[in-house]
């Protein structure tokens, strides 16, 4: 029997020492840990809860409904060659980039346990569909944090290019495995999506009254696996700043950061930011350092999502096969490109890019208007990047077979 490296060997007690560390350290400090734990709280309830609840719910239903598989057939030509993943992963990314973290981690996870992708085809979806939520960069971070909404659109814009490159880099990951297969017979596309549509729904079985069950069901269910984490990591960064842990590994990282031409104020958002996106972004904002780098490594952190949302999509993987790793190296590498992007964009832009501030941000947290407004945003987003996406798919198909005829040979 081969031994076990030491990594192996110390992992369980690394993990249990953490654990103590984190339980004596609540207990020593219980009313920072409290207010920690409501504030998550209090996130997750007025913000994350209302926000997207309704669209897990929505989702699975057009799922059960075959709605997405008809999606899937007509989109199909546009995924497959820019990201090597079956045309149903439109549906995902158009999710994922209206509603924000986590909502395409579940999708993927739900896409998969239906066999309507294969492993490595859902790894590479996740790497860019599970993104950050538009509303978040120019609402908490721009306007919130930075008291500038112009700095919303090179926040989101250079976010959103990374992620669309980080995707397009992953199609190449396992290129050489097997892909996802269209059984459908031969025929016109969009017959071959009407098709589709009731097979899918024959193949889900389940009546409408169990269909709905289900999804609400599980979409509370994820939810509060979600809230969890919420509040688990609020008191964590709360204790790990408390016994002095953020600023010693501040002062670790401060001298590399130098080296590389970023500020040294800049290194106690750097280890908030990795473990969790607010706090990371936040400090970020009220860093002395130049206003680029500020806004250039909150664009970073924002990409990168933090711990916290890691170990999220972490549960919601637990019951398939799809693996974690190549999720954790593409956030890094969005991380690395959003960077480059803020800076390009500032470069060209002269930081002046114009910003829309949608009126729900006005509006409180924890409101009813709040909450009808901000699935009002996602939800009109979402379907813009699926009309996009479909006007997209059709050209190619229309140029595919322009050229197919350009080819013929005469007879």
């Amino acid at each position: 029997m081969r031994k076990r490296g030491l990594w192996s060997r110390g992992r369980p007690y690394l993990a249990a020492s953490v654990a103590i560390a984190l339980t004596v350290t609540t207990m020593l400090y219980p009313e920072e840990a409290f207010a920690s734990a409501l504030g998550g709280l209090r996130v997750w309830w007025d913000i994350v809860f209302p926000a997207l609840l309704p669209f897990f719910i929505l989702s699975e239903i057009l799922m059960g409904l075959g709605v997405v598989s008809m999606m899937g057939v007509l989109l199909e030509p546009l995924m497959r060659p820019l990201f090597n993943v079956p045309g149903v992963g439109s549906f995902v990314m158009a999710m994922g980039l209206a509603s924000g973290y986590p909502i395409g981690a579940i999708l993927t996870a739900k896409l998969r346990r239906q066999r309507a992708c294969t492993q490595v085809e859902a790894e590479r979806l996740l790497s860019f569909t599970n993104t950050a939520d538009p509303l978040f960069m120019f609402g908490a971070v721009a306007v919130g944090m930075f008291a500038d909404a112009r700095l919303g659109s090179v926040l989101a814009l250079a976010h959103y290019l990374s992620s669309l490159t980080v995707g397009f880099i992953m199609r190449f990951y396992r290129r050489s495995t097997t892909v996802t297969v269209d059984n459908m017979p031969s025929g016109p596309l969009l017959l071959r999506a009407l098709r589709a549509l009731p097979r899918a729904r024959r193949q889900d079985g389940r009546p409408l009254g169990q269909l709905f069950g289900d999804a609400v069901r599980n979409s509370v269910t994820s939810l509060l696996n979600i809230g969890g984490f919420i509040i688990l990591f609020s008191v964590i960064i709360r204790m790990a700043t408390i016994v002095g842990l953020v600023d010693l590994l501040a002062a670790a990282i401060a001298f590399p950061l130098a080296v590389i031409g970023i500020s040294s104020a800049l290194s106690p958002s750097v280890v908030s930011g990795f473990f969790e996106i607010t706090i990371g972004t936040e400090l970020c904002a009220s860093a002395g350092a130049p206003l680029l780098q500020r806004v250039a490594l909150a664009g970073a952190i924002i990409a990168w999502s933090g711990l916290s949302v890691h170990g999220q999509v972490a549960s919601i993987l637990h019951d398939t096969d799809i693996r974690i790793g190549p999720y954790v190296v593409a956030r890094f590498v969005h991380a690395v490109l959003a960077f480059i992007y803020t800076v390009l964009l500032w470069n060209v832009s002269g930081g002046l890019l114009g910003a829309t501030l949608p009126v729900l941000l006005t509006v409180p947290t924890g409101t009813p208007s709040f909450a009808l407004q901000r699935m009002a945003f996602a939800g009109v987003r979402a379907l813009a990047f699926i009309g996009i996406a479909l006007v997209l798919s059709a050209i190619v198909v229309g140029l595919c077979r322009l050229r197919i005829r350009g080819w013929r040979p005469k007879t």
